[in-house]
């Protein structure tokens, strides 16, 4: 009787042991990065709002400030200081002009759905501190214009 007991306790710790490995093995395998929010979401960068980023663009901390809209829209018109590269260009490859996955990294487009599409990509490549504030459509700040 005893030996019988052994054993099935022996059975249990085994399934509870796997039960673990494969709980392990689960979170082991989503994307990297990831954290959850107050809410229990899963998200992958942090959206703030336009207030937020105007003054994080005051903080001189090595940030860069991305319009992922194109270039003649860019051109058009942009928040000084920010870098163009086309959301339509962020693919599998990191961008040349962003060399540093841990650098601070503020993205916007022209109303916020291109520049969330552009921070879930570079999140996936592995940038690690990316901040999607919408589009310059809100924007209060400056805004310069590229002499022609």
């Amino acid at each position: 009787m005893q030996l019988i007991q052994k054993k099935e306790k022996l059975k249990m710790w085994i399934v509870a042991l796997a039960a673990l490995l494969i709980l392990l093995f689960i979170g082991g395998c989503s994307l990297r990065g990831q954290v959850l929010d107050g809410d229990g979401m899963v998200n992958s960068y942090k959206q703030i709002s336009q207030e937020e980023a105007a003054q994080m663009m005051e903080e001189d901390d090595g940030h860069v400030i991305v319009d992922v809209r194109t270039q003649e829209e860019y051109d058009e018109g942009h928040i000084p200081g920010a870098i163009c590269i086309p959301n339509e260009e962020i693919t599998d490859t990191k961008p040349e002009l962003l060399p540093d996955v841990d650098q601070v990294i503020l993205i916007y487009c022209r109303s916020g759905r291109r520049s969330k599409e552009a921070a879930e990509k570079l999140f996936n490549m592995g940038y690690t501190h990316i901040y999607e504030f919408g589009g310059i459509i809100d924007w209060t700040g400056e805004i310069e214009k590229e002499e022609e």
